[in-house]
């Protein structure tokens, strides 16, 4: 029951603001510390390539699973870590005949701050989202992902 007190909320959902934004669902595993975060992300824009016009867009699934740990000096927030797994569908329409559509496959880590207001059902949280790339565009590591979230708690 501790546990349930320290964190201050069992689920939240809202929004992922960052590399790629996302919906984000939270929900937190029997009372405890321990945290399932599932998200859709989506990223879509276009530019010029080679004269003509170049959209990139693509559409992710993924979970995490996440450790929550309280920083006791000050109330509601804690630090995070943990694991996951998610996949992305990627389409690279540049106008030219060898159109490129891929899925990729990626292991994900987190590590981040989770805050929860102590009088009002929103949670904030930041986070960097390192991820390896098994399959799809940029394979290998790639450390540019992350977001701040805004969510509704409950």
């Amino acid at each position: 029951m501790s546990s349930l007190q320290a964190q201050g909320y069992n689920k939240a959902i809202g929004l992922r603001l960052g590399y790629p934004a996302s919906v984000s669902y939270k929900v937190f595993l029997d009372g405890s510390n321990n945290a399932l975060e599932g998200f859709l992300s989506f990223r879509n824009y276009g530019s010029r390539k080679n004269n003509g016009n170049f959209r990139y867009s693509s559409f992710g699934v993924g979970i995490g699973y996440q450790v929550h740990n309280p920083i006791k000096e000050v109330n509601g927030l804690q630090w995070y870590y943990g694991i996951g797994g998610g996949v992305s569908f990627f389409n690279d329409n540049d106008g030219f005949i060898d159109d490129d559509d891929r899925t990729g496959i990626a292991l994900l880590g987190f590590l981040g701050l989770d805050f929860k207001f102590p009088d009002a059902p929103i949670n904030i949280s930041l986070d960097w989202v390192p991820a390896f790339r098994i399959t799809g565009y940029n394979n290998g590591f790639g450390g540019d992902n992350g977001a701040l979230a805004v969510r509704y708690t409950f």
